[in-house]
């Protein structure tokens, strides 16, 4: 449902200091499997499971960045919004309930529930709820791999911009009775719990159970008409989650997996104010004073607000393996979920424009695999995919609009149901012309469909939207990798992108038609290699990417006020440069990423709809005058040309056997674009982040004391743009988490 202008949420939230626990080694091992259990003083091998076989990331023609559960602690990553901290060309702009993630400039750029995401974030082996239910904390995570490039041919749903696949761990058949408790208290009374156990049933049957709660206050101090105290909720958080894993293995061909979370998170409210509230002096330029400039965590209010999702998935993977060591896969999920937001609109206690909605929104897939053998000269697979996710917008009208609410007049309502339903079928096979030289094609094809069955009361007229776009696609890889030694690996591929088309709904001048899906083709060569001895371990790639028919949301060319998706005509062109390197000398460790980029949009001629203006303009042809806007050449929107990240720590091996680790970690996004407009005078253009982290661990035998601080700076900065409203990202925290590893 078109919706970029309703779906507000909050600045993203620092949920738990969670996956710090040592035990959170890739693959769900216990502590004695983690890299600080070894004396090495060589870099950790990663491995890569996201294209449906175990891969060692070095020798994979594919870009991405693996963090397993012991970097998630030491870089500071709880959640969705610090993985841009933690690696290049990545960029998340988080207002709570949505989000838009983008790699490599491509991702998600319009809100709505019409508009799929093209960044798919997968959770044990399933993707989740498409850009909403994403303050999801990072607890028992064994690791996350974050992939870039086009992705398809080998699991899942297709992606324009990438993949992102969280792993939690597994249970241990045989492993005993082992796991982790963490206790964690900071400032904002932030106080949080969180463990996991393994629970040995049987010599084939295991289950583990984690959990995780979290209260803290509010970062914002909101106040009311004329300095009244405010009544609302501030943005209190108040969350809980539990996830339960069973693992049944039979025999050794067999194996059954069976995980399901539920999770409660209530934020309480996802403040925000106006845009021009940043601005030292209005009009942006002059030497005349704000009256309303104010930091980001001072705001008025004068709405009541809420923001609270509540959502169940079950994931029952199934894997049997034949006599010849072909494996045969079974993924299958449900999940469902239910958010509730009301917001104050027009961030203000000036002005009564607020907003209310109560959602559902159910999910079904369930994928098939085939896979060869991992080890061999010849490897294939093969896949078949299908989805089923419906928003259902609750009667009578529980998604309303209003200015002033209860009034008529100045009320957009809706109600009704959103099916989207996307099958596939996918291949991909590589062949060793010799032991140093491999070669892959992959191809998949797509079919998608999504419908409107919804009844609008607009302004008092009632509006009835029944329609249905469908899309399909073919999309494909073909890479070459070489081995010229030990210690180097070249790779070049092509590969193509899709993300699905949709519907307007209807602003009173009858049924708009649809956009048309997004298509990209990616060039990419790298280079991976480990120079001395594997202390150090190094990535180096470019790419260039041809995006077409990039989904925008304008002004309606004849009615400007409404606004309504299409497609940029012409070709947008995205190419960089990234580089990541991880060293370790004894007991000094050190990680490096860094990324830079350029993007430029097609021929497009659109009519701002924040500015009222009623001459025609046509996208394709325009003509330019002083409302319709010729954008050719424009930034992408949230596509910063260039990021940076570094962390540092040593450890200093005490009496005993004690250690004492002091980390730094830094992470800087260069300032973006949040619409292709560029007024920065509308507040288009969110500042540069450079946000800096620190903690001290201090480890005895069985128990670790951190001490944290993320953000150190204080820097405050806004964390999104969505309605002319700011976000805001989360300010300075600090405490101390005590781990019991058993």
């Amino acid at each position: 449902m078109k919706a970029s202008a309703l779906w507000l949420s909050a600045s993203a939230l620092v949920l738990a200091c969670c996956g710090v626990a040592e035990a959170q080694a890739t693959g769900g091992g216990n502590a004695a499997d983690t890299p600080e259990a070894s004396d090495t003083a060589k870099v950790g091998e990663l491995i890569v499971t996201a294209q449906r076989r175990s891969e060692n990331l070095m020798t994979t023609s594919i870009a991405a960045t693996v963090l397993t559960g012991n970097d998630l602690a030491h870089k500071g990553v709880v959640n969705v919004d610090q993985l841009q901290f933690a690696m290049p060309n990545v960029t998340i702009d988080n207002f709570g309930q949505g989000l838009e993630f983008n790699i490599r400039g491509i991702g998600k750029a319009e809100h709505n529930s019409q508009t799929s995401t093209g960044v798919i974030t997968y959770r044990d082996g399933v993707a989740t709820f498409p850009g909403y239910f994403q303050e999801e904390p990072y607890f028992d995570v064994a690791n996350v791999q974050v992939l870039r490039g086009p992705q398809g041919t080998i699991a899942g749903q297709n992606a324009t911009g990438g993949a992102v696949f969280v792993n939690t761990n597994d249970p241990i058949v045989e492993g005993g009775v082992h796991g982790y408790l963490q206790g964690q208290y900071g400032n904002y009374n932030d106080a949080a719990l969180q463990g996991a156990v393994n629970l040995p049933v049987s010599p084939t049957l295991a289950a583990r159970i984690a959990f995780y709660g979290e209260r803290r206050d509010s970062f914002y101090h909101i106040t009311g008409a004329g300095g009244a105290p405010y009544t609302g909720n501030p943005g209190n958080l108040r969350a809980g989650a539990v996830r339960s894993s069973v693992l049944w293995t039979p025999t050794q061909q067999l194996s059954v997996l069976w995980k399901t979370d539920l999770d409660y998170l209530d934020m309480g409210a996802y403040p925000a104010d106006p845009y021009y509230d940043r601005f030292a002096f209005l009009p942006v330029g002059s030497s005349t004073p704000n009256p309303n400039y104010r930091d980001l965590f001072n705001i008025t209010a004068n709405s009541p607000q809420a923001a609270r999702d509540k959502f169940v998935r079950s994931v029952l993977k199934i894997d049997y393996q034949l006599s010849n060591g072909v494996k045969l896969r079974s993924i299958s999920s449900v999940q469902s979920g239910n958010t509730t937001y009301t917001a104050d609109l027009d961030g203000s206690a000036a002005t009564n424009w607020t907003f209310f909605d109560n959602v559902n929104e159910t999910a079904y897939s369930q994928e098939f695999n085939i896979i060869s053998p991992d080890k061999a000269r010849l490897t294939w697979l093969l896949g078949a995919y299908a989805q089923w996710d419906t928003y259902n917008f609750l009667a009578p009208y529980q998604f309303v609009i209003g200015t002033p609410p209860g009034i008529v007049a100045g009320e957009y309502k809706l109600e009704g149901r959103n099916p989207v339903r996307s099958l596939a079928v996918f291949g991909q096979i590589g062949y060793a012309l010799t032991p140093q030289l491999k070669v892959d094609f992959g191809g998949r094809y797509t079919n998608s469909r999504t419908s409107n069955a919804v009844s609008i009361i607009q302004y008092g007229t009632l509006l009835d939207d029944h329609q249905t776009a469908k899309s399909d696609n073919f999309s494909y890889k073909a890479s070459i990798g070489w081995t010229p030694d030990a210690n180097n690996y070249l790779y070049a591929f092509v590969a193509t992108g899709f993300r699905p088309g949709g519907l307007n709904v209807p602003v009173g001048l009858g049924l708009p038609a649809p956009f048309v899906p997004e298509k990209v083709t990616s060039f990419e060569g790298g280079w991976k290699a480990n120079f001395l001895g594997g202390r150090i371990r190094t990535t180096l790639d470019a790419y260039y990417n041809d995006y077409r028919n990039f989904q925008v949301s304008i002004g309606y060319p004849a009615f400007p006020v409404f606004s309504i998706e299409l497609n940029v005509p012409n070709t947008t062109k995205i190419y960089g440069v990234e580089a990541d390197a991880d060293a370790k000398f004894g007991q000094l460790s050190l990680d490096f990423g860094i990324s830079a980029q350029h993007s430029a949009l097609g021929v497009f001629f659109a009519t701002d709809p924040r500015i009222a203006s009623g001459l025609p303009c046509d996208p394709k042809t325009g003509p330019v005058s002083a409302s319709c806007l010729a954008l050719q050449g424009r930034q992408q929107t949230y596509a910063p040309n260039f990021t940076i990240n570094f962390g540092a720590q040593y450890e200093f091996r005490l009496a005993g056997g004690d250690t004492l680790t002091p980390r730094v970690n830094f992470g800087h996004v260069a300032a973006q674009w949040a619409t292709l407009f560029e007024n920065a005078s509308l507040g288009d253009r969110l500042s540069d982040r450079n946000i800096l982290g620190a903690q001290l661990a201090w480890s005895h035998r069985s128990w670790l004391v951190t001490a944290y601080a993320t953000n150190l700076t204080d820097q405050h900065y806004v964390g999104a743009l969505n309605s002319g409203l700011d976000f805001a990202g989360p300010p300075r925290q600090f405490g101390i988490k005590v781990l019991k590893i058993y």
